[in-house]
């Protein structure tokens, strides 16, 4: 056997928050490095193996001499850092953009405090990996990758060592674990024998990981005394004292052919993309308001001068990314780690919303309006790289009888007011249809009183169960309160071949992570429409409330419809009381031969119609043929809060919560008589959208859409006043439709800007991305589902130039 060999890594797998709050979390990271420094002193041939930025910090911050020692270790190459992010977060429900930033500020953190960056991406507890890993962990400066689940009974991969491939062609070594990321006892002789059966030609090198973990601990004096006792026995492989970078360094100079897996990596604890309504939404939230408060304030920086609140954006992120940690997203922690997580998402989107307001502000006080008593001015930002056409709804007051609303150019648009968000009078709730410049604004007036001009528009065809516009006709079942038809009149197809947005409640009796369960099918039963009533109506649109109860639960589902849209909008308010329940909302799709796409982060993925519980970002589609024409039609299902889906023979299923015990992980049996606190008890609200589309997703507009919907425009009310800026602008655009400008922001080192993109639509493509303001063009070739980096610098003499996810050149 001592022609094989086992590469030792002592590391101490430490959940910062779990079965206990990061406080406790904080304390065990303390004690668990200084237990490592410890055993280094002991043990000259020691080596440690240890993630995640955070904690870095926290001993940074409070034990200062601590991280001066492990600062030493490091550079002895003792002290072995992998995982170049924040946490080791979940890697399904983040935005694509969170695990950018998880390198950026990973990385950049380990560069700055030990001058090295981690080349091992290192997720060993995580419970999937989405298939965008590679090019991500790529272009962050990692080659390789550690996981563990899901695990060999959950996903059938060819070997314990593969690349691991995007669909851009970028690759990482990947090794999935041998049994677990930690080690049990003091001696480790059980655990190095039961990898023996693991040894697979031609790949006589594994790793073993040990050392106490879940709480910390890390590798003890017992553990390393019996690796030099084990290393004499003939019988076992050659143990050495080892790192993941020593090993994959090793295994690529080995010449060994690996396998190449094109795929995410799934499923292990499929209800944990559901636990947990609220930790779900606040992250959706912080991300998109992060992400638009960059956007304006790196614009505003360079067209006002309003300063760019660099410190404060880094707070905000990291806040998030460290509420991103797998058993804090999943919705799998204990019931006060999440009052502590809104606390950290709270400060999180107070800072952006601080600093996205300065920077339209700024904006729109720069705006030249003209001086006229009897108008209101809105200004109206977008913050997507396209021209936008989208509902905006504000409070305000003042709203008459011959008041009308007029645009930039002084022409009138329909405009209706509907149900204030106060109850006292004088205030109206004003909704409108803008047209919106590819990211900038327009700015509109609004009339109190016009003798000469008329409002305009006129309502689409609405009663208490139908409502039809040139486009779509969707009738209710007043009994049951579904969709009883969806019509596209362009094509005369039934969208549905059965009963939709049907509110299906499903037995759940399964923990927290919901182990060992793919499926959710068990049906008890449906919501109970008590009242089917039409509640707005006007030129800009009119809704259905739908109210439903089940048990001592109540839905309410409102269908706005629009005269010019194919899209349907949804606002949902459920009051759940139910325990070890599900909540579906299930869409039977009309076509054949279906093709069923999920949007992932920073891209897309086709899954089976098998019925599995899947993770998915803002968006699924499924997508197939009419039987009566062969021709292509589908529907975009898009939402701003929930992240698992299933379909089965398509008929596709929104998840919309489930009640399990909080932090419940079998084999513990609760007590049917005790008392336990149950996940998403109360009232949530959240939006859905239903996008039938002939042709594909892709053609439907589909990213943008959902886009739109998770990012809303932003209006400003504002008064006259001189200013150097019209009274309509557009800072940047994109020739190509499949090309999204995720993040413009100001770069970490200076005034530059920061410009990212990503392909959408999984073809190659030539796009030019424009900056009028300042006369720049970018021209860039991608790659299928390619994310690129552009800095684009102050100084006009300077080019721009695509840099790293990093913001330095990666090699």
């Amino acid at each position: 056997m001592k022609n094989k060999k086992l590469y030792m890594i002592g590391n101490a797998h430490l959940d910062p928050v779990w079965l206990w709050q990061w406080q406790e979390g904080f304390q065990e990271a303390k004690a668990t490095f200084r237990s490592a420094l410890d055993r280094m002193k002991e043990s000259d041939d020691f080596i440690f193996t240890s993630s995640s930025a955070a904690m870095y910090e926290w001993i940074e911050n409070n034990d200062p001499a601590m991280f001066g020692e492990i600062r030493e270790r490091v550079r002895e190459g003792r002290w072995n850092i992998v995982g170049g992010w924040w946490i080791q977060p979940d890697c399904n429900v983040p935005g694509g953009e969170s695990f950018v930033r998880q390198g950026l500020y990973g990385q950049r953190y380990f560069k700055e405090k030990f001058g090295v960056t981690a080349k091992v991406g290192y997720n060993v507890d995580s419970f999937g990996h989405n298939a965008m890993l590679p090019q991500i962990l790529k272009k962050s400066g990692m080659d390789y990758y550690v996981m563990m689940r899901p695990m060999p009974n959950e996903k059938g991969l060819p070997g314990r060592l593969f690349w691991w491939e995007s669909d851009d062609g970028s690759r990482v070594l990947t090794f999935r674990i041998l049994f677990e990321y930690l080690s049990w006892g003091k001696d480790l002789e059980g655990h190095v024998r039961r990898t023996l059966g693991e040894f697979k030609e031609p790949l006589d090198d594994l790793m073993l990981f040990y050392g106490v973990g879940n709480h910390g601990g890390g590798p003890t004096k017992e553990n390393i005394e019996s690796i030099r006792r084990l290393n004499g026995e003939p019988d076992l492989p050659k143990l050495e004292f080892a790192t993941p970078d020593r090993y994959f360094k090793d295994m690529e100079s080995s010449g060994i052919a690996f396998p190449v897996v094109h795929d995410d990596l799934q499923h292990h604890a499929s209800g944990c993309y559901a636990a947990h309504s609220g930790i779900k939404q606040w992250n959706r939230q912080a991300e998109n308001r992060l992400i638009a408060a960059e956007k304006f304030s790196a614009l505003a920086s360079w067209i006002t001068g309003q300063p760019y609140p660099l410190k404060e954006f880094d707070r905000a992120w990291k806040n998030v990314l460290f509420n991103q940690f797998h058993d804090i997203l999943a919705g799998t922690s204990l019931e006060p780690a999440y009052q502590d997580a809104q606390y950290l998402f709270g400060e999180s989107m107070a800072i952006a919303d601080r600093s996205l307001n300065y920077a339209i502000q700024s904006l729109s006080w720069n705006v030249g309006i003209e001086q006229d008593e009897s108008m209101r001015p809105i200004v109206v930002f977008n913050p997507h790289a396209w021209e936008s056409r989208v509902n905006v709804e504000l409070e305000v007051g003042g709203i008459k009888e011959k008041t009308v609303l007029l645009d930039d150019a002084g022409n009138p648009v329909p405009f209706q007011t509907v149900k204030s968000q106060a109850a006292a009078r004088g205030r109206y709730r004003l909704s409108f249809m803008a047209d919106l410049p590819s990211m900038g604004y327009r700015t509109y007036k609004l009339v109190k009183e016009s003798e000469s001009i008329k409002p305009v528009g006129e309502p689409i065809a609405a009663s208490d169960l139908v409502l039809e516009n040139r486009i779509l006709r969707l009738e209710f079942d007043r009994a049951t309160g579904f969709i009883k038809s969806l019509r596209d009149k362009r094509l005369n197809h039934e969208v549905f071949r059965g009963e939709a947005a049907k509110p299906v409640v499903i037995a759940d009796a399964s923990d927290t992570w919901s182990h060992d369960v793919l499926h959710f099918n068990d049906a008890l039963d449906t919501f109970k429409a008590t009242r089917v009533l039409r509640i707005e109506h006007g030129p800009v649109k009119s809704v259905i409330r739908v109210v439903s109860e089940y048990g001592n639960s109540k839905l309410v589902q409102d269908f706005a419809m629009y005269p010019d849209r194919d899209q349907i909008d949804v606002q949902v308010t459920v009051d759940w009381r139910e325990r070890f329940k599900m909540l579906k909302l299930v869409f039977p799709v009309n076509v054949i031969f279906s093709t069923q796409t999920y949007e992932i982060p920073y891209g897309t993925i086709e899954r089976e119609h098998n019925g599995e519980e899947e993770p998915g970002q803002s968006w699924v589609d499924c997508t197939g043929l009419v039987q009566e024409s062969n021709r292509v039609y589908g529907l975009s299902l898009l939402n701003d809060a929930k992240y698992s889906y299933s379909i089965h023979n398509k008929e596709l299923a929104l998840t919309v919560l489930r009640s399990p015990i909080y932090a419940h992980h079998v084999p513990y049996e609760p007590d049917p008589h005790g008392e336990y606190a149950f996940i998403d008890q109360g009232i949530q609200r959240f939006s859905y959208s239903l996008l039938p589309h002939e042709g594909t997703w892709s053609q439907a507009g589909t990213v943008r859409r959902a886009a739109e919907l998770n990012c809303k425009p932003v209006a400003v009310i504002e008064t006259f006043h001189e200013g150097k800026l019209p009274q309509t602008d557009s800072y940047l655009s994109v020739d190509k439709d499949n090309v999204v400008v995720s993040v413009v922001k100001q770069a970490e080192d200076n005034e530059d800007l920061i410009v990212r993109c990503y392909e959408t639509a999984k073809k190659a493509t030539s796009a030019e991305i424009r900056l009028p303001k300042w006369n720049r063009v970018i021209r860039a070739d991608f790659k299928p589902t390619e994310i690129k980096t552009f800095r684009v610098p102050k100084r006009a003499e300077e080019p721009v130039a695509e840099t790293g996810m990093l913001e330095w050149d990666v090699e």
